[in-house]
Order: C-alpha cells, then sequence, then structure tokens
C-alpha cells in the first residue's frame, strides 16, 4: 500500500484545506490515465472502489490502477522553482 511522508501528510491536509473540502472525507484523489501516468485531483469524498490511505489527518484516494501501481511506494513532496511538487519513491 502507498504510504506518505510527513511533508507529503502535510501538503494534502494543505491543500484540503486551501480547496474548502470537508475535513472528515476530502483529498487527494490519484487515478491512472490511459496515457500511463497518473492524474491528481483534490476531491470531496471518494468513489467507490477507491482504497483510502490516513494518515495524520491526511488523505489519499487511489483507484484500483494505481493502488495497484503504487503498492509499495512512498509519496513525498518537493520544492521546486515554481512551488512544489509530489514524487514518488520506493518505500525504504
Amino acid at each position: 500500500m502507498l504510504t506518505l511522508t510527513e511533508n507529503a501528510t502535510s501538503a494534502v491536509r494543505t491543500l484540503t484545506e486551501q480547496a474548502g473540502l470537508p475535513d472528515d472525507t476530502g483529498g487527494l484523489r490519484i487515478a491512472g490515465e490511459e496515457s500511463g501516468g497518473f492524474g491528481l485531483a483534490m476531491v470531496p469524498e471518494a468513489v467507490p472502489g477507491d482504497d483510502v490511505v490516513s494518515a495524520d489527518g491526511a488523505t489519499v484516494y487511489l483507484d484500483a490502477s494505481s493502488s495497484l501501481a503504487l503498492a509499495g511506494q512512498c509519496l513525498d513532496v518537493e520544492p521546486t522553482p515554481t512551488g512544489s511538487s509530489f514524487t514518488l519513491s520506493p518505500q525504504a
């Protein structure tokens, strides 16, 4: 199952709050795209069938294909010249 770093947890909580989403159900959704990548979206709740990853008040929803593809990965946030970016790396 996907895990979150402290930085990713903080970023997801902040983005959820900034988007005005419900504290108890809002979060980041990761879904597979036809191009083979992943789409990220802030959503008010899970889509039926989503897997849920929760950490310290942050919620990430994964569609079935993303959940399988991201098993064993760790979601992090790194600074970029234009802000910050979510990154993935193998779990330690």
